[in-house]
C-alpha cells in the first residue's frame, strides 16, 4: 500500500513540474504584435483655447449724495429695476452749525435791507405823486424794493436748504431725495436706514448709496496667457458658458486685448473683454464665473489623422503606411509634413492622400495583460 501511495505523490509531482514547464515556455514564446488602423479623411480642425472668466456689467454706476445727512428711507432692494430719475433713498439733514449760523444771519440782514427798501419806496412814491422827484428816481427806488424782496426769498431758501435740506420753492428736485442716474437694475444698496452718508467732495469721493447697472448691456472678462495673446483678432467670435446656467450658452465677440501683461501665478497674461450677447428673456446675475472659448485658428477640409498615429523624431514627422492585408500587411515608414492640430487631429499637409490606411496604436489583448 505504501509503495502505490508514494508512485502516486510522484507523478502528481511529475505533473505540476510538466505543466509549469509548458506554461513557463508559452509565456515565453513572443507574442503577434497587432496595431489598430486608421484611414485620413478630410475634416475641419480648429485649435481652440478656454479662458476662465465672469460676466459683468459694462458700467456700474455708483449712487452718491448732494448732501451729508442720515439715511431716513431706503425706497429700493437689491435686484430691484429703477429708472432714470426714480427715488431710491431719502436722506434726513444735520445742518452744519457754522453753516446754519451764516444762513441765519443772511436772512436777518435781508429783513433789514427789505425794511429799509420798503420805507424808502414807500417815501418815494409819496414824492413822485406831488412830482417832486423824477421818474428816473422813483424807478430806482421801485427796483431796489424788488431785489430786497428777492434777496430775502432768497435767504429763505438757503437757510431752508441748510436746515431742512430741502426749500419750498425746489421741493421736487430736492437734495435730499437720491435719485437714480441711469435705467437699471439696483445691483448693491450698501447702506441702511440710520446710517450716516456724506456728499462728494474735493477731500473724498462720498457715500455710495446704491450700485446700479444695465444688466442688457453685459460683458465677459478674463485673463488670456501671453502664448495665445498674438493669435488673438477684434471682432472674432466667442462661444461663453456659465457653469451656474446648465446647458447654455452665449454668443460673444472680442472687443478688447489689454496693451500691458499682469502677473498671474508667475505668468504673464493679457486682460481680455468680449460684449456677450444675451436674451431679453434670461436673468443673467453680475459675478457669474463663465468661460470662454476661442477658435485661434482653423482649417477647412483637409486631409488629416488621429495624432496618436504620428511618430515625432526631432523636429520631422512619421507615420506607418499599412499596405496589403492578414499574413502579408506591411507597413512603410513615411515622412509626413504636418499642420493645424486640435489635440485629437492634426493636419497632414504632404505625405498621405485621402483614404490611405495608418497604423495606430498597439492592440493589448486580455490574454498579454495577463
Amino acid at each position: 500500500m505504501k509503495k502505490y501511495t508514494k508512485l502516486i505523490v510522484a507523478a502528481i509531482i511529475a505533473l505540476v513540474f510538466i505543466g509549469t514547464f509548458v506554461f513557463l515556455w508559452q509565456k515565453s514564446q513572443p507574442k503577434e504584435v497587432i496595431y489598430s488602423e486608421l484611414l485620413t479623411e478630410k475634416r475641419d480642425i480648429e485649435k481652440t483655447t478656454i479662458i476662465t472668466g465672469t460676466i459683468e456689467p459694462r458700467n456700474e454706476v455708483n449712487i452718491k449724495p448732494q448732501i451729508s445727512g442720515i439715511i431716513a428711507e431706503l425706497m429700493k432692494e437689491p435686484g430691484q429695476t429703477v429708472q432714470q430719475g426714480e427715488v431710491i433713498a431719502r436722506v434726513k439733514v444735520i445742518p452744519d452749525m457754522s453753516q446754519l449760523s451764516s444762513a441765519e444771519s443772511r436772512v436777518r440782514l435781508a429783513g433789514i435791507n427789505l425794511q429799509q427798501a420798503e420805507t424808502d419806496f414807500q417815501r418815494m412814491e409819496k414824492l413822485h405823486a406831488k412830482k417832486l422827484v423824477s421818474e428816473e428816481q422813483f424807478e430806482k427806488s421801485r427796483q431796489q424794493m424788488k431785489q430786497a424782496v428777492e434777496e430775502k426769498a432768497a435767504a429763505d431758501d438757503a437757510l431752508q436748504v441748510v436746515r431742512d435740506g430741502v426749500s419750498k420753492s425746489n421741493a421736487s428736485a430736492s437734495s435730499t431725495l437720491i435719485r437714480s442716474t441711469i435705467s437699471g437694475v439696483i445691483l448693491d444698496v450698501p447702506v441702511k436706514v440710520g446710517n450716516s452718508v456724506i456728499n462728494s467732495n474735493t477731500f473724498n469721493d462720498g457715500t455710495t448709496i446704491a450700485v446700479v447697472a444695465n444688466m442688457q448691456d453685459l460683458i465677459f472678462r478674463g485673463n488670456i496667457d501671453e502664448t495665445e495673446v498674438g493669435q488673438l483678432v477684434i471682432g472674432v467670435p466667442m462661444k461663453i458658458t456659465i457653469g451656474a446656467l446648465q446647458d447654455l450658452s452665449f454668443e460673444a465677440a472680442l472687443e478688447y486685448v489689454s496693451p500691458k501683461a499682469t502677473q498671474n501665478n508667475g505668468a504673464n497674461q493679457f486682460e481680455i473683454k468680449a460684449a456677450v450677447k444675451v436674451s431679453d428673456h434670461r436673468n443673467i446675475r453680475s459675478g457669474y464665473s463663465a468661460n470662454a472659448e476661442i477658435v485661434l485658428q482653423s482649417a477647412q477640409q483637409v486631409v488629416s489623422v488621429p495624432e496618436s498615429a504620428i511618430e515625432f523624431s526631432g523636429d520631422s514627422t512619421f507615420v506607418y503606411v499599412v499596405s496589403g492585408a492578414d499574413k502579408e500587411k506591411t507597413y512603410e515608414r513615411r515622412h509626413v509634413l504636418t499642420g493645424l492640430s486640435d489635440g485629437v487631429n492634426i493636419e497632414i499637409k504632404q505625405g498621405l492622400k485621402e483614404g490611405d490606411r495608418v497604423r495606430g496604436t498597439q492592440i493589448i489583448s486580455d490574454e498579454a495583460e495577463n
